[in-house]
């Protein structure tokens, strides 16, 4: 167990002679330095400290700035990677969508086809020789002009008068004829 110590008188005495000694003083003066010291070193701290807090900025600035210039760097780098990629990518979807539409225009031909139903190419395969047609009627009909309206009297006639009346007509210049005869005879 821990005894207890007792002090007497004199150990109180003893203890302040000491701190009334010289070498009490010598103490005393060395914490008044140690603590003028660390004063002095905080005081030159503060005014250090503002001094290098300022340069931290400016190196935090120029690290700063330097990154952003790197990552912007790479982020240009990025973009450029993707956008070829979308390109190459598009091109093929592109490819892969031509190639899918024209069989499904050839189907859908096939199928109309079978059904009867005529192709563009027929359309105008039929559209050509229309034209051709217009073009050669429009010859014969600029070459011969008179004719074209004789022959457009004639059938009017024609279209009017009916089979039998045409035969009356046939009969009538006939018996004209034979007037004629008998009066000159």
């Amino acid at each position: 167990m821990v005894k207890k110590i007792q002090k007497n008188g004199s150990d109180k005495k003893a203890t302040a002679q000491t701190f009334n000694s010289p070498l009490s003083g010598a103490i005393k003066d060395s914490a008044q330095q140690i603590w003028l010291a660390g004063l002095g070193a905080f005081s030159k701290a503060q005014e250090e400290g503002g001094k290098a807090f300022e340069s931290l900025v400016k190196e935090g600035l120029s690290i700063q700035r330097k990154t952003q210039a790197v990552a912007e760097e790479r982020i240009s780098e990025a973009t450029n990677k993707v956008s070829s990629m979308a390109t190459d990518i598009s091109s093929k979807a592109s490819g892969q969508w031509d190639k899918l539409e024209s069989i499904f225009e050839e189907r859908v031909a096939k199928a109309l086809n079978k059904l009867g139903v005529p192709s563009a190419r027929d359309v105008d395969a039929l559209i050509k020789r229309i034209d051709a047609l217009n073009q050669h009627v429009q010859q014969l009909a600029g070459k011969a002009p008179a004719r074209s309206a004789a022959r457009k009297a004639a059938p009017a006639k024609k279209a009017a008068v009916a089979k039998p009346a045409a035969k009356k007509v046939a009969a009538k210049p006939a018996a004209r004829k034979t007037t004629r005869k008998a009066a000159t005879a």
